[in-house]
């Protein structure tokens, strides 16, 4: 087995492992920290792929935005992991239809029948003097597809605007700051001067 064989196992592994304890964690913080997990686990198969441009991507955009506006969300929702439990129990069982459903629908598609080497041969390896993957991807990017990668952002813009929105909710127990009094404060609210006399 080569080397590169044996990393592919390891990590693939180490992917399924996370990606499966995403699911059973009933804490969703402890989810939210196993698909970064994952993240990281995929980020390296990208990179045996020579795809080092989405390796980076997927480490940069999902674990270090994404996942941290996730964390934010999970934390300030204050989601009861009673219900969760409960959740979690009652549809177990249709849970795992619909996983071996998928698992099925898996096999049909990447079985040996119709994937392997036999069937699609090993990509060849990079050229030294061939075009980078980051220059490739740019180039097509910001000229064929510049105005959808425009929608995709703004899209994104909206839904970072609606997970702050879910988060401010007014709560009668907590205590904020109204600006606007405070700018229109005057010294004779504040401030009361008391005479006494002096003493000896």
């Amino acid at each position: 087995m080569s080397y590169e064989k044996f990393i592919f196992y390891v990590f693939a592994a180490l992917l399924v492992f996370s990606a499966s304890m995403v699911i059973v964690r009933r804490n969703p913080v402890h989810s939210a920290l196993f698909l970064v997990f994952a993240f990281f686990n995929s980020a390296v198969l990208w990179m045996l792929l020579e795809a080092e441009f989405l390796a980076i991507t997927l480490v940069l955009v999902y674990v270090g935005a994404v996942m941290v506006l996730f964390l934010f969300v999970i934390m300030m929702l204050d989601i009861e992991l009673a219900a969760i439990r409960a959740g979690f129990v009652r549809y177990m069982g249709v849970g795992a239809l619909i996983a071996l459903a998928m698992l099925v629908e898996l096999a049909m598609v990447v079985g040996p029948a119709r994937f392997g080497l036999d069937k699609f041969a090993k990509p060849s390896p990079m050229a030294a003097n061939a075009l980078p993957n980051t220059e490739a991807i740019g180039e097509q990017l910001y000229t064929v597809y510049v105005y959808p990668f425009e929608i995709a952002a703004v899209i994104l813009l909206v839904g970072i605007v609606a997970a702050i929105g879910l988060t401010l909710r007014r709560r009668p127990e907590k205590k904020t700051q109204n600006i606007s009094e405070q700018v229109r404060v005057k010294r004779a609210d504040r401030v009361r001067l008391v005479k006494m006399d002096a003493e000896h």
